[in-house]
C-alpha cells in the first residue's frame, strides 16, 4: 500500500506540473501579441513600464511592410496570428475595414486624439501617429547650382530638373504609394492632363524608380547616399533625423522638405483589435497604451512620426527641423479603397514598361 500511495502522489504532482506548464507557469504574466510592420519601434523602458503595470508580456510580431502585414492578417482571419495590429495606414484603411478583421473599441483616450486623424467613425481602427510624405532635397546641391527649389509637383517635369528625382515604386513601397496618391489628387484621373500624363512626363524627364525607401534614400539620394539625385520622396521628418544622427554633429540639417501646397500626402497609422482575440481586456489596455502620452512622446524619435495625442509634447529636434505641411494633397478614403490597385497597375504600365 505504501508504494502504491507514493506512486499516486507522484502522478498527481506530475499532472499538476503539466497543468502549470500549459498555463505558462504560476505567477508568470499573460502574453499578448502585437502584429506590426517592420518599422515599428519603442523604447525598452517605455514598453517595460506598460508590461509591469499590467502584468503582461507584449510579444512583437513584425510582419513586413504595411501591405504584407495586412495580407497576412486577412489570410489568418479565422485563426488570428495576433491580438492587436498596428501600422494600417489611411491608404489601406478601407481594405482592412472591408475585410472585417478588427473589432470596435471606444477607447477613453480618443478624447485626447486630434479629430482630423480619426478617420474611422466605427472606431475599429484608432489613430496612433501621422507623418507627411514629401519630396526632400539636398540643400547644398540647390545652393551650389543656384537652382530654385520646385514649389509644385508640376515643376518637376521641367527640363531644369531632369534626372534629379528618385521615387519609390508604389507597388512595393508605402511612401511610393503615398506619392502616387498625391499625384492622383493633384492631376486627377480624367480630362486633358491626368496623373498618368504627369507620370509619363516625369519618365521623359528621367525620374528614377527604386523598389523601397531605403534604397532610394541611402543609395540614390545625393545627400545621404552615393548617388547623384538631389531630390527624393521621403518624409517631412527626415531632416530632423539627419541632425539627430549626424556624426560628427551638425547645427543645420543638410536636407529640407518641399512643403508647398499639394506637394505632400499625409499618412495616418492606426491600431485595431483583431477579431478572435482571447485577450480582449488586455488588448484594450495595449491600444490605450499606444494612444497614451508615454508612448506618443517616445514615438517621434523612434519611428520619426508625429503623435496624434494633443497632450503629447514634441522633442526639441522636431520643433526645429521637422515641418508639418499646412496644405496636403488629399483623397477620399473610399476612392482610394476602390481604385488603389488599378492606379498602381496603370502607373506600372506607364512608368516601368
Amino acid at each position: 500500500m505504501g508504494s502504491k500511495y507514493v506512486w499516486l502522489v507522484g502522478l498527481a504532482v506530475l499532472l499538476a506540473l503539466g497543468v502549470l506548464a500549459a498555463c505558462g507557469g504560476a505567477g508568470e504574466p499573460a502574453e499578448i501579441t502585437l502584429m506590426t510592420h517592420d518599422s515599428f519601434d519603442v523604447s525598452e523602458e517605455v514598453l517595460a513600464a506598460f508590461e509591469t503595470a499590467n502584468e503582461v508580456k507584449v510579444v512583437l510580431l513584425p510582419a513586413g511592410d504595411a501591405g504584407t502585414m495586412i495580407n497576412q492578417a486577412i489570410l489568418a482571419r479565422e485563426d488570428p496570428l495576433a491580438d492587436v495590429i498596428f501600422g494600417v495606414d489611411n491608404t489601406f484603411l478601407g481594405r482592412v475595414l472591408a475585410a472585417d478583421i478588427v473589432e470596435p473599441y471606444d477607447s477613453p483616450l480618443l478624447a485626447e486624439i486630434a479629430s482630423a486623424a480619426r478617420l474611422d467613425p466605427s472606431n475599429r481602427l484608432l489613430p496612433v501617429d501621422a507623418g507627411d510624405v514629401c519630396i526632400n532635397y539636398d540643400r547644398g546641391y540647390f545652393d551650389d547650382k543656384a537652382l530654385p527649389v520646385p514649389q509644385s509637383l508640376a515643376e518637376l517635369t521641367d527640363p531644369a530638373y531632369r534626372g534629379l528625382l528618385v521615387v519609390e515604386n508604389p507597388a512595393t513601397s508605402s511612401p511610393g504609394l503615398a506619392f502616387l496618391l498625391a499625384t492622383v489628387s493633384v492631376f486627377g484621373t480624367e480630362g486633358d492632363y491626368t496623373y498618368l500624363d504627369y507620370w509619363a512626363d516625369l519618365r521623359a524627364n528621367d525620374v528614377l524608380v527604386a523598389n523601397d525607401w531605403n534604397t532610394a534614400y541611402y543609395t540614390y539620394f545625393a545627400a545621404t547616399g552615393s548617388g547623384d539625385r538631389p531630390m527624393v520622396v521621403s518624409y517631412a521628418t527626415s531632416p530632423a533625423a539627419e541632425v539627430i544622427y549626424a556624426d560628427p554633429p551638425v547645427d543645420t540639417a543638410p536636407t529640407a522638405s518641399i512643403t508647398a501646397p499639394d506637394t505632400c500626402f499625409r499618412q495616418v497609422e492606426f491600431v485595431g483589435i483583431l477579431k478572435g482575440t482571447k485577450q480582449r481586456a488586455l488588448a484594450e489596455k495595449l491600444v490605450d497604451f499606444l494612444l497614451s502620452r508615454p508612448f506618443q512622446e517616445d514615438m517621434p524619435l523612434k519611428m520619426y512620426v508625429f503623435p496624434v495625442n494633443t497632450t503629447a509634447s514634441l522633442p526639441a529636434e522636431f520643433e526645429v527641423w521637422a515641418t508639418i505641411p499646412p496644405d496636403t494633397a488629399d483623397l477620399d478614403l473610399a476612392l482610394i479603397a476602390a481604385n488603389r490597385e488599378a492606379w498602381i497597375e496603370a502607373w506600372t504600365a506607364t512608368v516601368l514598361r
